[in-house]
């Protein structure tokens, strides 16, 4: 017998929600066939078939959550066989046991200073591990709460209501309580304001339909607008390096490298995967990697190394038709850059005449904490000088 097992989920990952199995009891397999997919809060991802043979139990269901290392099933090496029966796949499990008390437990190192340094009883904390044991998380959680001014008041307003005959009740995926969570963490802990600022976009239209058809035959990629603004934040950022900082605890990490977060939807929701090394690039090895990694989040493959450890990011709500919005940090990063709607507007310029230009709003939201309204507002127009002059990004000034 073989046994599938949970894999390595990736950098703070401990757990994963059974998506589907792709397979069934008594289904024939072949070595590294994708066989069942688990849904963690950043990524699907898929576990393969340890080996040839028939898939004899299934011992998680779809929708159960499962830790790293926990056996999903077994896959026989006899290829001929039979499916064990279901009793003998997947007995009924025993009573559940009862929860182990705080005080007759033996808590881990880190739940000891964790619950030391915060002056908390364990026994008033509620264990969600196994055999209900209390975890680091349960502790943070707790506290989370005990924090929250409204915390009974949200826990009235979020608790379950009946739904009439018209509605339907759908849980949420772990992706999108990732994405709810991460998006309140924001709120609740960075001091976030948004400036804006706006880009004539006429010389950068120009120079891509000048050399549009050059590059994509000599990089085999399309010259697209999000290399531009990617070089535009670099070298904002390289002016500005408090916007390409982030705060841990009562220190203020410099980060001499600019690895840019490009927001991506997906039908599962909005994912950001990173472009590393971004100030050592070209446009055209941009521009493959924000479509290599576009099409792998889109498609569900993106892994979770590919999303993480961003310094800065951008995103581009002017692919939906947004001409205005205020972007939501990404934490720890403490600014995001928002790309919007081109639009034909009526400008004044230097001499005096009106004339219709291509225009985009630029929307920078950004942790007060650690960003001045100079620097944001100076960053802000550092992107739009180089955008508006693209002979700049290639001259690096």
């Amino acid at each position: 017998m073989a046994q599938i097992k949970v894999p390595t989920l990736g950098e703070s990952v401990t757990e994963a929600t059974v998506a589907q199995w792709l397979k069934k009891e008594g289904d024939a397999v072949a070595a590294d066939e994708p066989i069942v997919e688990l849904e963690t809060d950043k990524v699907t991802l898929e576990v393969n078939a340890p080996s040839a043979g028939v898939l004899v139990s299934i011992g998680v269901k779809s929708g159960e959550t499962v830790g790293v290392g926990a056996i999903l099933g077994e896959i026989s090496n006899d290829a001929g066989a039979k499916p064990a029966a279901p009793a003998a796949a997947a007995p009924a499990p025993a009573a559940a046991p009862a929860p182990v008390k705080a005080e007759e437990q033996k808590l881990s190192p880190a739940v000891q200073k964790i619950t030391a340094d915060n002056n908390i009883n364990p026994a008033s904390v509620e264990g969600t591990g196994k055999d209900g044991r209390i975890t680091k998380g349960d502790v943070i959680n707790h506290i989370e709460t005990a924090r929250a001014p409204n915390a009974v008041t949200s826990a009235v307003q979020a608790a379950p209501r009946a739904i009439g005959p018209r509605e339907e009740r759908v849980k949420m995926t772990r992706l999108r309580q990732r994405i709810a969570q991460r998006l309140k963490e924001a709120q609740n802990t960075a001091a976030m304001l948004t400036t804006f600022n706006e880009v004539d976009m006429t010389a950068v239209m120009e120079l891509r339909n000048l050399y549009k058809d050059q590059f994509e035959k000599k990089h085999g990629v399309k010259l697209g607008f999000m290399s531009f603004f990617v070089k535009a934040a670099v070298n904002a950022l390289k002016e500005l390096p408090a916007v390409n900082a982030e705060i841990s605890g009562d220190e203020i990490i410099y980060k001499n490298y600019y690895d840019i977060g490009v927001a991506v939807s997906t039908p599962q929701g909005l994912v950001v995967p990173v472009v590393r090394d971004c100030e050592e690039k070209s446009m055209a090895t941009i521009e493959a990697e924000i479509g290599a990694l576009g099409l792998r989040a889109r498609d569900g493959k993106i892994t979770l190394e590919e999303m993480t450890g961003g310094t800065f990011t951008i995103t581009n709500g002017g692919v939906f038709g947004s001409l205005m919005s205020t972007p939501i940090l990404n934490p720890p990063q403490s600014g995001i850059l928002g790309m919007h709607k081109i639009q034909q507007r009526p400008m004044v310029m230097p001499d005096g005449s009106i004339k219709a230009r291509p225009m985009m709003y630029l929307a920078l939201s950004y942790d007060h904490r650690i960003i001045d309204g100079r620097e944001a507002v100076t960053f802000l127009v550092r992107i739009k000088d180089a955008l508006e002059d693209p002979q700049r990004l290639l001259l690096d000034i």
